[in-house]
């Protein structure tokens, strides 16, 4: 599900981001293409790191073709998991962190 126009879109992340949810996820990116877009993890609980990796080749694509690609809104839990990962690679850009 995305809220967005034209040129940029909002999708909200699943609170669970584990190996089920991977696959809707690429798919809901997959419909994104082409425009600019940003995560709003507010509500995830858990990131598993097969959705780590969706989300990483998705950032990976959207700099290829241009586009941003951002974390907007992100709950304390992904903020701390994305953490766990430990990579500085795999730091978004996050707008802030809610409780």
């Amino acid at each position: 599900m995305s809220l967005s126009t034209s040129e940029s879109a909002v999708l909200p992340l699943a609170p669970v981001l584990d190996l089920n949810a991977a696959e809707p996820l690429r798919q809901s990116l997959m419909l994104l293409r082409g425009r600019a877009v940003t995560l709003d993890a507010s509500r995830v609980t858990r990131l598993g790191g097969l959705c780590l990796q969706v989300l990483l080749a998705a950032r990976a694509a959207w700099a290829e073709e241009g586009r941003a690609f951002a974390l907007g809104q992100m709950s304390t839990e992904f903020a701390d998991q994305l953490a766990l990962f430990g990579n500085p690679e795999l730091q978004f850009e996050p707008e802030g962190v809610i409780s």
